[in-house]
């Protein structure tokens, strides 16, 4: 039992895979065409003449899922096959549940990186010389968290009450790998022999596992397991770190810090792509390291013997940002106060963000608040309404059938796609706050604020060239710029 036991352990810890990223944008959007008997990586593209905002829509992220299941967790996902509009764009989004005591397993997700909040998480990082390390972090509400891509990871409610993450993955079908049920579950089973020698136990226990499959564990076993170190008891399955939690929370105080407060969490991440599209991780993580004087595109790594949980970690997301402020659309002052306001977790924020290709915003907005219209040159963007309600739009690039707008009102638990680089907005029409959770597909997607950059320059772009483009008399121009 004992060798059963210490395999368990190391369940988490054994996996390898390839990485690949989705196929880059070759035009605004290219919306999945469902019916199509065409065979194409993704899907092939729906006609754009026929294409609707509903297209970029989804409904429902309110809504709790249901967590009567074995592991007291459940995963809403908005993917390319349910939102046909996330074709190309590398990006999707979900909304998790746990119960008290529930667990979101340890996965791979092959094709995405994601940060998370308010709950105990942690991942492990591929083989190397110095062995698999195990990060952890428990995170309470508004607190931010990036799981690498393509790395073992969990979430776990360590709580009495329910909580809520909201995530996004750079992938538009990010797959998931459960460990337990794809090494001990697969059909038809992976040879008894071949995992006995890759687990270094004899047949009988393999066949044990086997027969488990969701490893749900008897008394004496975890009576067998309460002795273990911390440490170790950290990478245990699923349902054994349930247990085990509950054992320990008495007998170590690190723990006994870790008893949450609150019973919701916000959690999100974005993508890697595209048309100016992050350099592709080559290892594990690239932690920034700001110290640096060496200039790369994006930052030099910190050396990763000296990276630590705080370095995937930021908090304040629960935090309402002021409304009050001369506020421009996650580019700083316009001299206008717009009634929003932004709150980005990017590299320069989170610095374990670096190489992952994903960032994410908080968005308030008082009534009438606007988000001016913006492009994002290096990201796109998918949203979600926690509070309130949202009216959003976005423009096409120039084509033989004009700039086509997209328009939609968004209610709260709605989610709505910007395609990268285009010209978007969202305005509250309410009369209360609107809150929004925000996540881009960069680690630093850059913002340009239309009428900023085109009116408020330094130094001013010549009146006479804004006078031909515009199609109105210089004064009108020179009125223009003066406002900005």
């Amino acid at each position: 039992m004992a060798a059963k036991t210490l395999l368990l352990a190391l369940l988490a810890m054994a996996s390898s895979l390839a990485m690949a990223s989705d196929p880059s944008p070759l035009q605004d959007f290219c919306v999945a065409d469902k019916d199509s008997k065409v065979l194409v990586n993704g899907f092939v593209c729906k006609d754009p003449k026929v294409v609707k905002a509903e297209d970029f829509f989804f409904r429902g992220l309110d809504k709790a899922g249901d967590t009567g299941k074995k592991l007291g967790s459940n995963v809403t996902a908005v993917n390319v096959n349910k939102l046909a509009g996330l074709n190309t764009l590398g990006i999707s989004m979900v909304r998790i549940d746990y119960a008290p005591r529930g667990l979101n397993p340890p996965t791979l997700t092959p094709r995405h990186g994601d940060p998370h909040r308010q709950l105990f998480v942690g991942f492990v990082t591929s083989n190397s010389d110095n062995g698999n390390r195990l990060f952890t972090k428990m995170l309470k509400k508004g607190d931010v968290f990036v799981f690498p891509q393509g790395l073992i990871h969990f979430q776990f409610n360590p709580g009495y009450t329910n909580t809520v993450a909201i995530g996004a993955l750079s992938s538009q079908n990010p797959g998931t790998i459960t460990i337990a049920d794809a090494v001990f579950g697969s059909k038809p089973p992976i040879s008894d022999e071949v995992l006995a020698k890759a687990f270094q136990v004899d047949k009988k226990t393999i066949d044990w596992l086997q027969a488990q499959r969701t490893f749900q564990l008897s008394d004496q076993m975890l009576k067998n397991v309460s002795t273990l170190p911390l440490s170790l008891s950290l990478s245990l399955s699923p349902s054994i770190y349930i247990h085990l939690l509950r054992a320990f929370v008495p007998q170590h105080r690190l723990l006994q810090r870790w008893q949450p407060k609150s019973s919701s969490s916000l959690l999100a991440m974005a993508s890697s792509l595209a048309m100016a599209s992050d350099p592709s991780p080559l290892q594990d993580f690239c932690v920034a390291d700001k110290a640096s004087k060496v200039l790369v595109n994006g930052f030099v790594c910190k050396d990763p013997m000296q990276v630590t949980a705080e370095d995937f970690f930021a908090m304040g997301l629960d935090k309402a940002g002021n409304t009050e402020n001369k506020v421009g659309s996650m580019a700083g002052d316009t001299g206008k106060k717009l009634g929003s306001n932004v709150t980005a977790v990017n590299v320069n924020k989170i610095v374990g963000l670096n190489t992952l290709g994903i960032s994410m915003v908080r968005i308030d907005y008082a009534p009438k608040g606007l988000n001016a219209p913006h492009t994002h040159p290096r990201a796109t963007e998918i949203l979600t309404v926690i509070e309130g309600q949202l009216f959003v739009g976005f423009v096409t690039s120039n084509s033989d059938n004009g700039n086509r707008l997209f328009t939609k009102m968004l209610k709260k638990g709605d989610v709505f796609v910007f395609p990268e680089g285009l010209i978007h907005f969202q305005f509250n029409p309410g009369h209360t706050n609107t809150v929004a959770i925000g996540a881009l597909s960069s680690q630093n997607p850059g913002t340009i604020t239309i009428a900023n950059a085109v009116f408020g320059s330094k130094p001013p772009i010549s009146d006479e060239v804004l006078a031909k483009a515009f199609q109105v008399d210089k004064k009108t121009i020179d009125w223009l710029q003066a406002q900005f």
